[in-house]
């Protein structure tokens, strides 16, 4: 049996003993009298064989075609003009982030007293009142009342019985009498001011407005069109490598002078994105903008700030669009809840 050589496997050292049989067997496809593959006793198994052949030929034929075409795509791919076109040059790399990172914190402080009821909350509570009083039994408090008035109509009237006798010289405290005690206790008692007036309108004070949610805001210097312009926002810091955006946020509250507040961070991932670019005099080739990442904390202690006045501000989540820049305050709005 004559071995026929393939010239694409023979140039790429693919030569194997499978394929030099196939190979052979491709000369001898048409003579059927081979006594390699057609015996009296294995006729069935021709067509499988010729079927197998007729698919390594076609196979042959295209890989024939193909590895003028391979080598010269091989040859392409390691000429200097194809990695001149791939490669780009060191000089040409771009910086990972063109973007200056900052840690921001939204810090609110939660209502001290309960808000307010509507009028509807107020009709409704009466009428969960009345509904009470008309179903309800009578309480230890009223079934002394009806006994103390009894017991003082039988003593008009000179009708005493065994036990009224021995009461008789006791000073009897009646039920009327502890709330007449009661009436004049309560005009004594003098709650605290839900609205302190003008206290209310001092923003810089934490104690303000103590039925409804604040937020802590700051002023900072910032460049605007060549000059420096004082800007209120939330207490952000430049991130530093080697931190994560949330200690940079908590460092933002720890290093506001004058203060010590006390936050409980709410989770490790922001809630939200405030994205800037600089002015183009501020602008660089590996600096355009920034990225504020901002994180959620409530205030749980604080004392009164001892800074300079007017550098601290509680607001409500309805004054906020008297201090923030229209974008900023587009983006605050999505995170800050009105509680």
């Amino acid at each position: 049996m004559n071995c026929v050589t393939i010239n694409w496997y023979s140039h790429y050292n693919f030569i194997t003993t499978p394929i030099n049989l196939f190979s052979s067997l491709l000369q001898h496809e048409s003579s059927s009298h081979s006594a390699l593959w057609v015996t009296s006793d294995k006729k069935m198994a021709t067509p499988c064989v010729r079927q197998v052949v007729r698919s390594m030929w076609q196979f042959r034929h295209i890989n024939g075609k193909s590895a003028a075409l391979v080598q010269g795509i091989r040859h392409f791919s390691s000429s200097r003009q194809c990695n001149g076109a791939v490669k780009p040059k060191k000089d040409e790399l771009k910086p990972a982030s063109q973007w200056k990172l900052y840690g921001a914190v939204c810090l609110q402080r939660l209502p001290l007293v309960s808000q307010d009821p509507h009028p509807v909350e107020e009709k409704f509570a009466d009428l969960l009142h009345q509904l009470e009083v008309e179903r309800s039994f009578l309480s230890d408090h009223e079934v002394r009342l009806l006994e103390d008035a009894e017991r003082l109509s039988r003593k008009q009237e000179g009708e005493f019985d065994s036990d009224d006798e021995d009461l008789a010289n006791q000073e009897i405290i009646t039920a009327q009498d502890e709330e007449d005690a009661w009436e004049q206790k309560l005009k004594r008692f003098q709650p605290a001011l839900r609205a302190r007036g003008a206290a209310d309108e001092e923003h810089s004070s934490v104690g303000r407005c103590l039925a409804e949610s604040l937020v802590l805001l700051v002023q900072r210097e910032v460049e605007v069109g060549g000059g420096v312009q004082r800007v209120w926002m939330l207490p952000q810091l430049p991130w530093s490598p080697g931190e994560t955006l949330r200690e940079t946020a908590e460092k933002a509250l720890a290093t506001l002078p004058g203060t010590d507040l006390q936050p409980r961070f709410l989770g490790n991932s922001p809630c939200g994105v405030y994205k800037y670019k600089f002015p183009k005099s501020l602008r660089s080739e590996s600096c355009v903008g920034a990225k504020v990442f901002f994180f959620k904390a409530l205030l749980s202690g604080s004392t009164r700030p001892t800074s300079e006045p007017g550098a601290f501000a509680w607001v409500r989540k309805s004054e906020l669009k008297d201090y923030l820049k229209p974008d900023y305050l587009k983006q605050a709005e999505r995170f800050v809840l009105e509680l």
